[in-house]
């Protein structure tokens, strides 16, 4: 994989690597909610230390097991989590929102202590982390305004004006 330049504001624009995220977890991630992104291959283990593009996909997330683990795990009642959830859109559908910090990615085992993978599950805010790629994400900030641009499946790159750049 060819790596993407790291941003400076001295160009027009900075070119980034990308990954869509559906609905509602692209805003968890760029709020902060969400620290940890789980996928069933190590997609991200080669942009570790490098930052990452956040793309807001046009498609909802199946399931509500999110919406468990914000009420449950977090303790958010249904006022806070339909604030997050506006905040999340707060560009719209099928734009580039925002930047996040791509840190360590390590497989889950099979068997974890209960306490641990409570901790993990409530940082992914998706249950059933097991034997997943889990890859630690920080430092969420979102674009000054939104970059509309059609998704990908995996990952591309994306061209960002710097004016755009928080």
């Amino acid at each position: 994989m060819r790596r993407a330049h790291s941003p400076e504001r001295a160009d027009m624009s900075v070119q980034l690597w990308c990954l869509s995220f559906r609905v509602p977890y692209a805003g968890l991630v760029l709020d902060g909610v969400k620290t940890v992104e789980s996928r069933w291959r190590p997609l991200l283990a080669p942009l570790e230390n490098q930052t990452l593009a956040i793309h807001i996909a046009w498609r909802d997330w199946e399931g509500e097991e999110w919406r468990a683990v914000l009420s449950g795990m977090l303790g958010m009642n249904e006022t806070q989590i339909q604030e997050l959830l506006d905040s999340g859109e707060r560009f719209g559908r099928g734009v580039v929102a925002g930047l996040v910090d791509v840190g360590r990615t390590w497989q889950c085992p099979a068997s974890l202590p209960e306490a641990e993978l409570r901790d993990l599950q409530r940082s992914a805010v998706i249950i059933g982390l097991q034997e997943k790629h889990l890859t630690y994400l920080s430092n969420p900030r979102w674009l000054k305004e939104p970059l509309k641009t059609q998704g990908s499946r995996d990952l591309w790159t994306i061209e960002i004006p710097a004016e755009l750049l928080p």
